[in-house]
């Protein structure tokens, strides 16, 4: 057995494996929760849209780490890991809201301190693919993000030590959003990427505008979550749910893209 039908058999099973976990999950959650998901509830609904489509976008960047260059297997791993463990935690957050009708908030922000750095390490990946990485970008980007999300958590939680501190908060965790933004745009991972192929810098654009847009959505859906009521929280967690299939989906599928057309030209030059 030589090594690229070994390592496509690897990635067969690590699906099957997922798909394994899915049935499994499935099941458990029938019986805790003695209950079924509604048709007229759609902030159910949308968790089990984005816990789908996780789990897809988990296996076909898996499938597909396999057809890209080896300077971009780590990236195509990074984006499976995003998706995928955003699928693990939508297991339980969705089962949570359909059990109790109450935001997943301890879960969900898991889910987002671990997969946001990823994410965001994913602009120095590809810059390193490019050989034009800098160890100094990455620790900029890894610390906004974990700023952005210590005070997006503190400002949604209800911990009587910040009491009354939800909007400064919620400013200083916009702030750091703002902050990585403006190196994605105007800051070093700019200037760097100026030298790569069409489809990096295209990927690269249009992962920055996921963050920009894409990202935009999550303080829209706090602002609105601010409701008394359970309108606030319907439409907090439907606009948060939207906002992680779109930014981790699409955002994995523009590396995947940068991933297909850089090995693509690689192969038409040698």
């Amino acid at each position: 057995m030589n090594k690229s039908t070994l390592t496509r058999t690897s990635c067969l099973t690590l699906v099957g494996a997922l798909s394994l976990l899915t049935l499994s999950s499935v099941a458990a959650s029938g019986n805790s929760t003695n209950g079924m998901l509604k048709e007229t509830d759609m902030v159910g609904v949308s968790f089990w849209i984005a816990t789908a489509m996780m789990l897809a976008s988990t296996v076909f960047f898996i499938l597909e780490r396999n057809n890209v260059a080896t300077k971009w297997k780590t990236s195509m791993t990074v984006a499976a890991l995003v998706t995928g463990i955003a699928w693990y935690h939508y297991t339980y957050m969705r089962e949570h809201w359909i059990a109790t009708g109450e935001s997943p908030l301890v879960m969900r922000y898991i889910d987002w301190l671990i997969t946001v750095p990823l994410q965001v390490s994913e602009f120095y990946l590809i810059l390193a693919a490019i050989g034009a990485a800098s160890a100094v970008l990455f620790w900029k980007l890894f610390g906004a993000s974990i700023v952005m999300l210590v005070a997006g958590f503190l400002s949604e939680a209800e911990i009587d030590a910040v009491d009354g501190m939800e909007w400064p908060l919620f400013i200083v965790g916009c702030l750091a959003w703002a902050y990585i933004i403006y190196e994605l745009w105007v800051g070093e991972a700019k200037e760097k990427v100026g030298g790569a192929s069409e489809g990096t810098q295209f990927a690269f654009k249009a992962m920055a505008v996921i963050l920009t847009i894409g990202w935009a959505i999550y303080p829209l859906g706090w602002i609105m979550g601010q409701d008394a009521g359970d309108s606030g929280i319907d439409r907090l967690n439907i606009l948060y749910n939207i906002a992680d299939v779109v930014n981790k989906t699409a955002f994995g599928l523009m590396v995947w893209y940068a991933a297909t057309m850089d090995t693509k030209a690689s192969s038409s030059e040698e």
